[in-house]
């Protein structure tokens, strides 16, 4: 697929941003947290606008480079030159947050078979593992209304997000929304892992609950995990590895 490079046609800042989404869209794949093509990552572009990127609908995300990425407005509409449409269910949930949350940088979607599982369970995420305390400690329900194609959901899926940084989206998935790509991307690794573990543990006998009262000290265990900068700590050893595999993310 023959796509013209942007790199010196736009901004540093906003090449930076698109190489560091172009990365999260390869790490999902690589995860294997994809659903073919239906799901989304979006990334806040700089400056005063709310616009922003988002993939190109019908490219794997294991295809998605810097400069394949889509420009779009609040309104939806494309704001650089892409033979390929976006994902209307994927600009209603990332338009919502985008304009509900100044901090929401970036939004990260998926429909993973653990996520959907543990979406669909009542009890939604329980208290058994290490991952899920990080989780629990800021998570927001929302409950499925159908594909999200309409414009009345929006209000709903602001106030059930409210300033959590996990959303499970009953019946459907999971969201984090991060101050940066790196952090969205940690925080749905956390995420799909909790899912993961409560899926495996529920297979097992009687389970274990963590004591209520460590979920009080979780943001500060989580600060000095990561040395206080949270998904940065970890985002060069994946672009290290990302490069090691395949730089083309970056053209």
């Amino acid at each position: 697929m023959n796509i013209p490079s942007l790199e010196g046609k736009v901004s540093a800042e906003e090449w930076q941003l698109r190489c560091d989404l172009a990365a999260c869209y390869r790490l999902v794949a690589m995860h294997g947290w994809t659903d073919l093509v239906f799901t989304h990552i979006s990334a806040r572009l700089p400056g005063d606008g709310h616009h922003f990127l988002i993939n190109p609908y019908g490219m794997l995300f294991e295809e998605i480079t810097a400069s394949s990425l889509i420009a779009i407005d609040q309104e939806g509409n494309k704001l650089s030159e892409s033979p390929f449409n976006v994902n209307e269910a994927g600009f209603v949930i990332h338009s919502a947050i985008h304009a509900a949350r100044d901090d929401a940088h970036c939004v990260l979607h998926t429909h993973t078979r653990a996520g959907v599982a543990v979406s669909a369970q009542k009890a939604g995420i329980l208290p058994i593992s290490q991952q899920s305390t990080f989780v629990l400690a800021s998570l927001g329900y929302h409950d499925y209304e159908g594909v999200a194609l309409r414009d009345e959901e929006k209000p709903r899926l602001q106030a059930d997000l409210g300033m959590a940084h996990f959303l499970m989206l009953r019946n459907h998935g999971l969201l984090t929304v991060g101050a940066s790509i790196a952090d969205a991307f940690l925080g749905m690794y956390l995420f799909e892992t909790t899912c993961q573990i409560q899926i495996a543990a529920q297979a097992g006998g009687e389970l274990t609950k963590v004591d209520p009262r460590i979920l009080d000290g979780v943001a500060a265990a989580s600060r000095e995990q990561t040395d206080g900068i949270g998904g940065a700590f970890v985002w060069p050893a994946l672009l290290r590895k990302l490069d090691r595999l395949d730089a083309g993310f970056r053209t």
